[in-house]
């Protein structure tokens, strides 16, 4: 019986963190298996995996040139998580602004100057 190819979806591949550091390599520069199995202890076979887990959720992509098999890095498939991302930065920013406005009212109650600083004696 035969099975069907397993799909990874892009989090699942990204959650890995030798996977980042792959994809943080791909960035810079296509490479072909060899040289990123030396940038990693583990075996070829260990990133080969992992470099089937990426090409399978369309992160990199993987081209024969030669007797060598070059991976490069898929950027267009890294609109699903930026879509994700954007969303909750939302709320990223509101705390932010929130955490300013605070500071600033607390400042402004205590009427600290700017450049006092607690438990100083003059």
């Amino acid at each position: 019986m035969a099975t069907a190819k397993q799909e990874h979806d892009v989090f699942q591949a990204i959650a890995d963190p030798t996977r980042r550091k792959i994809l943080r390599l791909l960035a810079e520069e296509e490479l072909p298996i060899s040289a990123i199995t030396g940038r990693f202890a583990m075996s070829r076979t260990a990133i080969a995996k992992h470099l089937r887990i990426l090409s399978e959720a369309h992160l990199v992509r993987g081209e024969k040139i030669g007797r060598k098999k070059y991976y490069r890095l898929r950027p267009e498939s890294f609109a699903e998580v930026q879509e994700w991302l954007s969303y909750f930065k939302q709320f990223w920013s509101n705390k932010l602004s929130m955490l300013k406005y605070q500071a600033e009212h607390q400042r402004a109650t205590m009427k600290i100057p700017p450049t006092s600083r607690r438990g100083e004696n003059h």
